[in-house]
């Protein structure tokens, strides 16, 4: 799968995708990074991608140009118009779900605002997804493309060393992870379920399930609802 990530601060990308796990998905191919810095397509002699928007208002506004001519070096590049992606807190908040369609895609894009916002005009033209990681407000959107990567790419066939632990995490099927526990055996005075301990894989599946209801329910009863609602009908 390849991203392609439109920012004012490459490095800053950079710098966050190409360790631990992603660095390792890169190397082997399995997923490819094209960060795109928006400032090498500016008209403007001084490298400027900003200005004042008009009707007044605090702050500056990212300029269409720049981040169109960007865009269109992706497409000439794919010999397509990919999805796009426009990570803003007016968007869909994101989720697993979400994750998991998007790695569906061989190629992605997606666009990292900043300052006050982006042209109207340009998204228009080029954004088919509006998506919000939290309904708070962040001075760009370099950290929730890297959330979103992390996330798609754990989806992409490849990129984890064990292929079940994509699925058998947080929200799968709405249920959060159940409790896990490694060595020693016994600590803090604290010792490990015995389930755990006794090699019955269907006992040891049937305790995962209770546990992850059991906390979903208490800590996401939002979640549990949704668990609720799409349990298959025995």
């Amino acid at each position: 799968m390849n991203f392609h990530i439109l920012t004012l601060f490459p490095d800053m990308v950079r710098d966050g995708l190409h360790t631990s796990i992603l660095g390792r998905a890169v190397e082997n191919g399995h997923i490819r990074m094209n960060v795109v810095n928006i400032r090498d397509y500016t008209l403007d002699k001084h490298k400027k991608v900003d200005d004042y928007p008009y009707g007044g208002g605090a702050g500056m506004l990212m300029q269409a140009q720049p981040i169109y001519d960007a865009y269109i070096s992706v497409c000439d590049s794919i010999q397509k118009k990919p999805r796009t992606v426009y990570v803003t807190p007016q968007g869909r908040v994101f989720n697993q779900s979400m994750a998991a369609e998007f790695a569906k895609e061989d190629d992605l894009v997606i666009l990292c605002g900043h300052y006050e916002g982006v042209d109207e005009r340009v998204l228009e033209e080029i954004v088919t997804d509006y998506v919000s990681i939290g309904d708070y407000v962040l001075t760009g959107g370099e950290l929730p493309a890297m959330v979103m990567v992390d996330a798609i790419s754990r989806m992409v066939p490849g990129v984890l060393s064990n292929e079940d632990s994509g699925v058998t995490e947080s929200f799968y099927d709405n249920l959060l992870e159940y409790p896990q526990y490694s060595r020693p055996e016994v600590w803090h005075d604290k010792k490990v379920p015995e389930v755990l301990l006794s090699g019955h894989h269907k006992k040891i599946e049937e305790w995962r399930l209770e546990q992850s209801m059991k906390r979903t329910m208490e800590r996401r009863p939002d979640l549990y609802e949704k668990y609720l609602a799409n349990k298959p009908q025995v």
